[in-house]
């Protein structure tokens, strides 16, 4: 177990000017635990924990709620207001069957564990549970610098000095944004902003002459945008490294203490000059084939985005399907199917989503990449068993699936089981918590390892979860 110590009174963004100075003369004399002691600390870790095979992690986030019952596990001996519309087809496992509309999906099983046996009781639609493990009701969904850290910023936390990438990016916009509805999860809470993912832009829109509605959604277009990364007209390279240079003359001394501060400036210098983040997100010189693969959307786009990312070595990147109906009158349900659930599956979510989810196993695959990057799919709650009088479904936090695949999988794998309805766990429940440990694991991050929150007491930052042992390869 890992303890990192230190002031315990950090401010949304970090720690104070004073704070920092206090920590930096610390650290001068060799009285602080620094992020190297970490580091050096984790590559001690006794020869019994388990290494990670994963290097990267990439989360397909589909915001809403994912109905289990029409995905990953169907019903078919269910009551017709139970097992909906859809019908199971076979797989590339023998035994294991999902949902008939991800056919492409289907010929990954081989590589791929769903776990059906997930659950919590901290309320609908609220993201903290599966981005940090903590399965607490919050009194909204806003978020918090009280919150626990996400397992990308945890990432961002543990990064090696690797130049002018991040370890953590969030795409395509910030969760909620779609909806003008900030919700909490994947940030860095009480560890600070700084440790906040590089999160970017987006403008979503729908083809010409698509007019979505409630029950309806048009497809989303778009590309994920880095934000604020564009040189003044004016100011040239030469100009800006000058610029920079002389701030930090101007600094002097007091730079070297102000380590936050001075973190952040930083990534904001790299992120202006960095060409490898740039050609990343540069998608104009993409072979039009491989656009077409992954699909011309908005989630196509981002994850194409983040296969190249995850390439350059950056170690998490989120990819979300958000709702785009307050800023953009785009997909006005997404995975919230309350109404309509089994023409919005099979005309819109679910076949853009096994396009995609498909082209990214094809590529990691041939770039040899799969076998160390892990892919996991998770909503933040599944839906009701029972189909509503408007062909919907409704929330449901008490049984719903995640699916892992790739890097530290053992594939072909089903974990878990829920009843005759997937209303309820029937065998080995899991927690949020458990995700989030085995994505640790799978990483080589020991989930037990803790960091002080607010008030300096240590906190697991796998809130004591268990890694799904089962599913690990």
């Amino acid at each position: 177990m890992i303890t990192l110590l230190g002031s315990p009174r950090r401010c949304c963004d970090g720690l104070t000017r004073r704070e920092t100075l206090t920590a930096g003369a610390l650290t001068l004399l060799g009285g602080g635990f620094t992020l190297p002691d970490l580091l050096a600390a984790e590559s001690r870790r006794p020869a019994a924990a388990r290494p990670g095979r994963a290097k990267s992690v990439i989360l397909l986030y589909l915001l809403g709620g994912a109905a289990t019952q029409d995905m990953w596990d169907l019903k078919p001996a269910a009551p017709a207001e139970i097992r909906g519309e859809f019908r199971p087809i076979d797989t590339s496992v023998p035994g294991v069957r999902i949902g008939e509309h991800l056919p492409r999906t289907a010929t990954w099983m081989h590589r791929a564990a769903v776990v059906r046996s997930v659950n919590h009781k901290a309320g609908c639609h609220n993201c903290l549970p599966s981005y940090t493990g903590l399965e607490t009701p919050m009194p909204d969904q806003h978020p918090r610098d009280t919150d626990p850290p996400s397992v990308g910023s945890v990432c961002e936390f543990l990064r090696q000095d690797r130049g002018d990438l991040p370890d953590y990016v969030y795409m395509p916009c910030w969760l909620g944004w779609g909806q003008a509805f900030r919700r909490a999860g994947p940030y860095a809470g009480f560890l600070g902003r700084r440790y906040d993912a590089l999160t970017t832009e987006c403008r979503p829109f729908a083809d010409p002459g698509v007019t979505p509605t409630p029950g309806k959604p048009a497809t989303v277009r778009g590309t994920p945008l880095l934000p604020s990364t564009a040189f003044e007209p004016d100011l040239s390279r030469d100009r800006f490294r000058t610029r920079r240079d002389l701030l930090g003359r101007l600094d002097g001394r007091l730079r070297e203490a102000e380590v936050g501060y001075d973190r952040v400036r930083q990534r904001a210098f790299d992120l202006l000059t960095s060409s490898r983040l740039r050609t990343a997100f540069d998608l104009t010189r993409e072979d039009p084939r491989r656009l077409d693969r992954y699909g011309r959307t908005l989630l196509g786009h981002s994850t194409l985005i983040a296969r190249k990312l995850v390439e350059e070595g950056v170690r998490f990147v989120n990819v979300t399907w958000d709702l785009f109906w307050d800023r953009a009158k785009v997909d006005y349900d997404a995975w919230d199917t309350h109404t309509r659930n089994f023409e919005i599956l099979r005309t819109n979510e679910l076949p853009h989503f096994d396009q995609t989810f498909t082209a990214l196993m094809e590529d990691l695959s041939a770039s040899g990449l799969l076998d160390e990057t892990l892919v996991v799919v998770m909503s933040e709650m599944g839906r009701t068993p029972r189909v509503n009088a408007n062909a919907g479904r409704d929330h449901w936090t008490f049984c719903y699936s995640v699916v892992f695949a790739g890097g530290g999988v053992r594939g072909g794998t089903v974990y878990g089981a829920s009843d005759a309805h997937a209303a309820y766990v029937k065998d080995r429940p899991v927690t949020p918590a458990d995700v989030c440990a085995t994505i640790y694991q799978a990483l080589g991050i020991d989930p037990d390892s803790t960091v002080p929150d607010r008030g300096g007491r240590p906190v697991s930052v796998g809130q004591n979860g268990r890694p799904i042992a089962d599913i690990l390869a």
